[in-house]
């Protein structure tokens, strides 16, 4: 509630949201190249609007979402780790504009695919989940990289990024039970086995519970790792059947990764004194390559849910 005077209004469109709107709610800093597929991506997947916040971008990605007619804008300029790395900023508001509302929390390198979401729009997805009396929907995050060093290939604005980072690891995932919040944690893929392959127990986590039918009342606790209600991390089955969840692609690993990595080094703003941008920075002076002979190379997904990655539950 105290961090909301933190957020200036660049500009308001929340007058267009409507009662059945999908919303989509992000914190960002410098993400221009990215935007215009980020914005393309979700809008064709059924985004209604956009309630975003910039930690003080200077790239010109302000101006650039303030132009966008399906885009609600707030900036500030204060810290992003003690604003719990942009929680409390999005809790509030979610909680002044997501009420009553599926809300979807992503950062702009995140991608969610869900069962079916080639041949049916998120509505479909959220239409079965208020059927069905589930109000959250887990989704694992999946690094994306190419094959090569990771900035040999150059991102271009409005580019498909998975067009460059086409591969993922299809194993090499460890899971275990968070109990204090009821949430599972998974770790591992290509960070843990090239940034952290001394210390895997420190790679990033990969769980998120990104869509969720919102109430005034919930919070995220961590990222988008853990949420109260404790009930909103049940989003799995603990008597060996499955419920449905989906994936985050993680574009991450384009060659506009190096310039980041030094960016958020220098402003100490992530979690743990930036440990894992630590990691990337000790590592990116190898020129990385990603890439091994256990690689899968992406193709939808149906073939995430054969690898065990993602589920479609009982939805048929």
């Amino acid at each position: 509630m105290r961090k909301r005077r933190e957020l200036r209004p660049v500009v308001s469109r929340v007058a267009a949201i409507r009662p059945d709107s999908l919303l989509l709610f992000s914190t960002l800093r410098n993400e221009l190249v990215r935007l215009p597929y980020f914005l393309r991506y979700y809008r064709e997947l059924g985004i209604n609007h956009f309630l975003i916040v910039d930690n003080g971008s200077d790239d010109g990605s302000r101006e650039y979402l303030a132009e966008q007619p399906d885009v609600s804008l707030w900036t500030t300029d204060h810290s992003y780790k003690r604003s719990r790395f942009g929680v409390d900023w999005l809790n509030w508001l979610q909680m002044r504009y997501g009420h009553g509302h599926w809300t979807l929390v992503v950062d702009p390198d995140e991608f969610f695919i869900y069962p079916f979401c080639d041949t049916r729009p998120l509505r479909a997805l959220t239409d079965w989940l208020d059927a069905s009396s589930i109000k959250s929907f887990s989704a694992m995050i999946l690094d994306m990289y190419p094959k090569g060093p990771i900035g040999a290939q150059p991102y271009r604005t409005g580019q498909d990024p998975f067009e460059i980072a086409k591969w993922f690891d299809s194993g090499n995932y460890v899971i275990s039970k968070n109990r204090a919040y009821g949430n599972l944690w998974i770790q591992g893929g290509p960070r843990a086995r090239t940034f952290f392959a001394d210390a895997p127990e420190r790679a990033p986590a990969l769980n998120k519970i990104p869509l969720v039918k919102w109430h005034r009342d919930y919070a995220y606790v961590s990222s988008t790792h853990m949420l109260l209600p404790r009930g909103l991390n049940l989003v799995y089955d603990e008597w060996g059947g499955e419920k449905a969840s989906g994936c985050l692609l993680h574009a991450k690993f384009l060659d506009t990764f190096a310039v980041k990595a030094d960016e958020e080094m220098a402003r100490q703003q992530h979690y743990a004194n930036s440990h894992e941008y630590r990691a990337y920075k000790a590592a990116m002076d190898d020129s990385p390559d990603l890439w091994c002979k256990w690689s899968e190379k992406y193709i939808n997904w149906r073939q995430l849910e054969i690898l065990g990655l993602m589920s479609k539950g009982n939805w048929a």
